[in-house]
């Protein structure tokens, strides 16, 4: 079943989701992975360069979750447009023509450009010859922001009334080498995966642990919670006092494309298979702990 917002998301869904045939307690999405750049973003950086931005192909390597009977939920707005993995408080200041109305509180992604709407890109180049009006950053918010965040708050709450627990997969890419602008860390060389759960603070170190040995019986270097920890999502929808249990997984894009055509690579295929089997594992794990 396929459940799309025109401007927002898209989800692919088991077909009698959220009904008896839901396959195990476990929700993936890749807020990260738009392509469909609106008229109003204007922004001086040419398309090529903006795409940059996207967690290209990750909602392609996860793909075959549906197929197994796991929800897949997928932005389709870009995420330099606005970023649905930043909390509605992180609003750069210095993007804005007036005051925003509302208190903020700007974290570090925002000193980094990163914040809810983009400033930067991660060399450090402008997005913007122009400030934002407010009118289009709650434009953004209510188009883009508030729908993705609300399916995926009912796909998780759906799946923990069915089974009275859920397993959320937070899926993104980073850059084999980080960039000046993209973390505190710039020029550090990435491991292959990356885990975060905000320090087992958004879920049972259990989810992360599985995750982290299954693919390291199969080669790939894994790091936890360093150095990324995962941000907006998994905060605001783990909680594993009340069975619910989030993790935000980074993939290391010299895994599967060449970095700067933006093309997938000969490894690809391997990954995308090695994602699937990970993906019916989790799906047997999680069922066994409910």
């Amino acid at each position: 079943m396929l459940i799309t917002h025109p401007l927002s998301y898209r989800l692919d869904a088991p077909d009698a989701f959220p009904d008896t045939d839901i396959a195990a307690p476990l929700v993936l999405d890749s807020p990260h992975s738009g392509t469909a750049y609106p008229p109003d973003f204007r922004s001086v950086i040419e398309p090529g360069v903006l795409r940059t931005a996207e967690d290209t192909w990750v909602g392609d390597l996860w793909s075959d979750a549906p197929a197994i009977g796991v929800p897949l939920l997928q932005a389709a707005f870009p995420r330099a447009y606005i970023d649905a993995n930043r909390g509605l408080e992180d609003i750069d200041p210095e993007l804005l023509e007036e005051a925003w109305p509302e208190a903020l509180e700007p974290s570090a992604k925002v000193r980094l450009g990163k914040g809810l709407i983009w400033r930067l890109l991660d060399d450090g180049t402008p997005l913007y010859d122009r400030k934002l009006s407010l009118a289009e950053v709650r434009h953004r918010i209510e188009a883009c922001w508030k729908p993705y965040h609300a399916r995926l708050r009912d796909t998780l709450d759906e799946t923990h009334r069915h089974f009275g627990k859920v397993w959320h997969l937070n899926c993104h890419s980073m850059p084999s080498v980080a960039g000046k602008f993209a973390t505190d860390q710039p020029g550090l060389v990435h491991p292959d995966v990356v885990l975060g759960d905000r320090d087992g603070s958004t879920s049972d170190p259990a989810f992360r642990e599985f995750i982290a040995a299954w693919l390291r019986e199969r080669g790939y270097g894994v790091s936890v919670n360093d150095p990324y920890k995962g941000v907006e999502l998994v905060r605001a929808y783990g909680d594993p006092a009340k069975g619910r249990h989030s993790v935000q997984i980074e993939l290391n894009r010299k895994l599967y494309m060449d970095e700067v055509t933006l093309r997938p690579n000969e490894r690809y295929a391997t990954l995308k298979n090695d994602l699937c089997e990970l993906t019916l594992a989790l799906a047997a794990w999680t069922l066994a702990q409910v």
